[in-house]
Parts: structure tokens; C-alpha cells; sequence
């Protein structure tokens, strides 16, 4: 256990830590896709204006790469720099993983972008008065460079869920070139593309004349038809997204096709937005050649955003119960960790006090509430964001006990519980005291010592130890339905099933 780090906790009162860290990395997602798209983008027009095929190319240039600078760069910049805080606050044994194991990757991923940073302000600077030979080359710089930023954060991305044979070799490149590596990839190049084109539209219809008045319907319509053409390839979305689910593990893949609700609405969510995006662009840009004025490429962008967000969200719920597949679950224990803490208790070590220690009226509820703060604050609040009051608070004592002990097979994409008999008690206890109202006393206190009373504490803690030792230490989800793990039903009855163990994936049965 001397191990296993403890790192200070920062709460964010009712708002899930996971909701601060994915609103943030929704965000960020979207302007760095926007960048590398903007980059091809600009290529393109720059390729036009110089062969003399679309004469307002260079005027649209100049204008959309002022919004790539400061939307991109300045916002995408400072979210960066957030993601970076935030996640050393919310997942900081995750992150540092990420960064043992990847670090020369990363660091060439930091070059990348160094590159696109100072080729991106040579040409917001001096664009103007280059040759057309050091613009384009300057251009080709930039997009490369913001390509190849993708390439590398995708692999690390994509190692979290799908490590591969990285998990007997331990070598970096089998981690990076992983089984969704290419899918993703692909996926992300064609969603930068399209958020591109989208802004590239709204920016067309704010485009001015050098006299202050607007730029012509006919200039606005032709700069759109050069726009569409990077629209094109959203009809390979269906084949990549088919690709990149066969790939994930089974489990992952269920979640996402209907065992978890809010997936399946997410996922729901994403495909009906681009399916709405490319339905326009393919029948109404590319066939029709319809003009699309700024209220509707404005609509289109928040689509982009919102199947952005909702892909998001589908690619992190997706790892569940890990935040890096087979090694850390998602309140970063290992799986050996895990089995060592069901001996000696999670938070044993734990060397940082509660901050509120004399808002408890017993002891049991400070380790209770230790106990929370280490295993499940990172997914839970109290009485907020998937608070556990509201989850759990109508749970009867033994409901309680026995769901937490069997936890993984509670809800299978939740870890399993990482502690004592003694630690399900008291998280027991402080989930009933929350409830409660967080009364100023409590009938179960430490200075009751009669007989009865520690019989019957005894009975308890045998119960929760025989649930733990059934529910066993590893994840739920490497189950299968057979007939001798029973679970509480909502309704403080004996009922459900236990799964059996299946390795068909790695070939043991």
C-alpha cells in the first residue's frame, strides 16, 4: 500500500468533478478540431487564389484566418492550459500515467504546436506582404503542423480505452498504435474538416467591401460552393463510426448500443446531428447548390457542437468502469491495488484530513465520509450531480450494504468496492446521515458498547464481509449472468443474478 498515492482533493461543490473536466474538454475538443480543420481549409482557398480559380479567395482568407487566431489560439490556448489544471485536480494518478508512459510522444506533440503557433502568427503578421510561394508553404506549415498535434493526442487518447497488447508488453508504440487508433483518427480529421467548413460559412456572410458594404449574394454563394467541398467527406462517418465500435471491447460497445441509457441517447444525439449536417451539405450544398445564409450556418455550427459534445461524452463513458482500460478504474485504483485494500482498507494511508472534520457527529461517519471522498467523489456528489442521496438515499440499511459490497454488480460499469466490511459500513452510514439532513447526532456512535449492540454490529460486518468475498475483485463487467450472486431489488428484495466469468475475448473459458 506504501504504493498507492493520495493526492489532495479539490471539491466543486454540486457540480461532478467529471462534469467540470468534460465541459471543459468539450470546449477545448471543439477549437482544436476547428484549428487543424481551418488549417486545410486555408491550404485549399490559398491553392485557389493563386491558381486563379475562385477570384474572392484571397479577401475570405484573410478574414477567416483572424477568427481561427483569436477563437482558436487565444480560447483554445487558455482552455489548454484548463485542461491541463483541472485534470491534475480531478484524475491526477490518471494523468500522471498518461504522461509516464507518453512522455517523449507528448513532448514531440508540443513541438507540433510550437510550429503551428509560430507559423500561425508569421502569416496573421506578414501574410500580406509574402510571395505566393512562402504564403502557401507558410500555410502548408500551420495545417501540417496542427494535423500532426491531432496524430499525436490521439494516440494517447485512444490508448485509454483500447491499450492493446500494450498491456503484457509495456511498449509505447503498441499503446499508441492501438486498435481504435486509426479510426478515431480518421473520424476526428473528417469532424475538424466539417467545423471548418461550418465557421468558414458564418464568416462568409459577416465578409465586408473595402467601402464598409456587404460583400455581393453571388461572391458570398461561390466562396460557400468552395466551402461544401469539405463537407464531402461526412458521407465515410457511418463506416468509420462502424469501424471504431468493432474495434472497442465488448462491454465498452454494449454501454454505447443500449446498456446505458444515457449513452444511447448521447450516441443518438451525435449521429442525428451530423446526419442532419451532412443531409444539408450533401442535398442542399453539394447537389442543389443552395446558399446558406449566416442564421443557418450559425444553426449548423451548434450542431457540430452538440454532436461534438455528445461524441464526447460517448468516448468517455465508453472506458467505464476504467479510466485506462485493465489498469486504473475510474477513481484510479488498480485492480491490485483493489485487492490489497479489501485487506487493510482504502483509506488507511490517507493522509489528508476532512475538511468539515467536526461537521460529524461519529467517527463512523468521518471514515464514511473518507471512504467517499477517495472511491467516489470523482463520479458523485453528495446531493448534486449524480448526488449519492439522490441514487441511493431511499436504499434500506441492508439494500445499502449489500449494493455497495456487490457493487460492481450493482451497476457493472462501477468499479468494485475497494475496502473493508467496515468501510461499506460507514460509507453506509454517511450515505443514510446525508440523507437524513445530516442531523447533529447519530444513533450509531462509538461510545455504545453494550452487548447487544456489538452483537449486532458483529452479525453486520459478517454479512458485508461473505458480500464482498461473492461479489469478488474484479470488474462487473467480465461477467455473465448465472444463478448464485443475488442483489436487492429497488424494493428491499433478494433478486437479480450473478454473471459468470467470460474470457472469450482473450481465448480462456
Amino acid at each position: 500500500m506504501e504504493t498507492v498515492p493520495y493526492y489532495p482533493v479539490n471539491e466543486f461543490g454540486p457540480v461532478m468533478k467529471g462534469l467540470v473536466i468534460g465541459g471543459l474538454g468539450i470546449l477545448h475538443v471543439f477549437l482544436a478540431q476547428f484549428a487543424i480543420g481551418g488549417g486545410m481549409l486555408l491550404c485549399y482557398f490559398e491553392h485557389l487564389a493563386q491558381r486563379g480559380r475562385a477570384p474572392h479567395a484571397r479577401r475570405f482568407l484573410d478574414s477567416y484566418f483572424k477568427v481561427l487566431v483569436l477563437i482558436s489560439f487565444v480560447a483554445g490556448a487558455l482552455t489548454g492550459v484548463g485542461m491541463w489544471f483541472t485534470t491534475i485536480q480531478v484524475s491526477p494518478r490518471t494523468i500522471g500515467l498518461m504522461v509516464d508512459e507518453f512522455h517523449w510522444l507528448w513532448a514531440i506533440e508540443w513541438t507540433f504546436f510550437c510550429l503551428e503557433v509560430a507559423a500561425g502568427y508569421l502569416f496573421y503578421r506578414y501574410g500580406s506582404v509574402l510571395s505566393n510561394f512562402t504564403r502557401i508553404r507558410l500555410l502548408l506549415a500551420y495545417s501540417v503542423a496542427a494535423w500532426f498535434s491531432l496524430f499525436w493526442i490521439n494516440g494517447i487518447l485512444s490508448w485509454q480505452l483500447t491499450p492493446g497488447s500494450w498491456i503484457e508488453s509495456r511498449n509505447v508504440w503498441a499503446g499508441f498504435f492501438n486498435p481504435s487508433f486509426f479510426p478515431s483518427l480518421l473520424f476526428r480529421t473528417i469532424v475538424a474538416m466539417t467545423i471548418a467548413a461550418l465557421v468558414a460559412c458564418v464568416v462568409i456572410n459577416t465578409m465586408k467591401e473595402p467601402d464598409g458594404g456587404n460583400v455581393s449574394r453571388e461572391i458570398r454563394r461561390a466562396l460557400i460552393q468552395r466551402c461544401a467541398h469539405f463537407l464531402a467527406p461526412m458521407v465515410l462517418m457511418p463506416l468509420l463510426g462502424a469501424w471504431y465500435l468493432w474495434v472497442i471491447p465488448d462491454d465498452s460497445r454494449s454501454w454505447i448500443l443500449g446498456g446505458s441509457p444515457a449513452m444511447t441517447l448521447f450516441l443518438a444525439t451525435a449521429a442525428g446531428a451530423s446526419v442532419l449536417i451532412a443531409g444539408y451539405a450533401v442535398m442542399g450544398l453539394l447537389r442543389q447548390k443552395l446558399y446558406i445564409n449566416g442564421a443557418t450556418a450559425t444553426l449548423l455550427v451548434a450542431l457540430a457542437f452538440f454532436a461534438t459534445a455528445a461524441g464526447e461524452f460517448v468516448r468517455e463513458g465508453a472506458r467505464k468502469p476504467y479510466t485506462v482500460r485493465d489498469v486504473l478504474y475510474s477513481n484510479s485504483i488498480g485492480p491490485r491495488e483493489l485487492a490489497r485494500m479489501r485487506q487493510i482498507g482504502s483509506v488507511t494511508g490517507d493522509p489528508y484530513p476532512l475538511a468539515d472534520h467536526g461537521r460529524y457527529p461519529a467517527e463512523v461517519l468521518r471514515l464514511g465520509a473518507r471512504v467517499y471522498r477517495f472511491q467516489c467523489s470523482v463520479c458523485h456528489t453528495i446531493a448534486g450531480a449524480n448526488g449519492l442521496t439522490h441514487l441511493a438515499g431511499s436504499w434500506s440499511p441492508e439494500q445499502l450494504r449489500m449494493n455497495f459490497a456487490k457493487l460492481q454488480h450493482t451497476k457493472a460499469f462501477m468499479p468494485p468496492f475497494a475496502g473493508t466490511a467496515e468501510e461499506v459500513e460507514a460509507l453506509a452510514q454517511f450515505v443514510m446521515w446525508e440523507s437524513a439532513g445530516a442531523p447533529g447526532s447519530w444513533p450509531v456512535t462509538d461510545a455504545d458498547s453494550s452487548s447487544a449492540v456489538q452483537d449486532d454490529r458483529r452479525a453486520v460486518i459478517e454479512r458485508i464481509e461473505r458480500w464482498l468475498s461473492e461479489a469478488g475483485t474484479g470488474p462487473g463487467t467480465a461477467l455473465r449472468y448465472r444463478p448464485d450472486v443475488r442483489l436487492l431489488d429497488g424494493a428491499g428484495r433478494v433478486g437479480g443474478e450473478k454473471t459468470e466469468r467470460a474470457n472469450d475475448r482473450e481465448g480462456g473459458r
